[in-house]
């Protein structure tokens, strides 16, 4: 499971997703210190497959967490030399460039 918010700004959608376990979190190593802040991540609770289908509709996407970003990069939304990784956890964001919202 993983929770999943949708925003909404000047023509973007944004879309945060990070896996349940890490609500809350801080990740941090030497030379990154990262907060998994549930006033960003915190909005509906649903399984991998539906926050998934709801990242085909984002232009900008910010995820947290091994499991959502395994399935993102199976999915092929995320390069797989494109993460992060923070104290074994993986962080991955992406835009879609060039989408008309008209």
């Amino acid at each position: 499971m993983v929770y999943i918010k949708r925003y909404e700004y000047d023509g973007e959608i944004i879309i945060a997703v990070c896996d349940a376990d890490l609500l809350g979190a801080t990740l941090s190593d030497d030379n990154i210190k990262f907060y998994v802040d549930p006033a960003f991540y915190k909005g509906e609770l649903v399984t991998i497959d539906e926050a998934l289908n709801m990242l085909a509709g984002a232009t900008i996407a910010n995820l947290v967490g091994n499991n959502i970003v395994e399935a993102a990069i199976n999915r092929g939304l995320v390069h797989p030399d494109a993460i992060l990784v923070v104290r074994g956890i993986k962080h991955a964001q992406f835009a879609v460039l060039g989408v008309s919202h008209a």
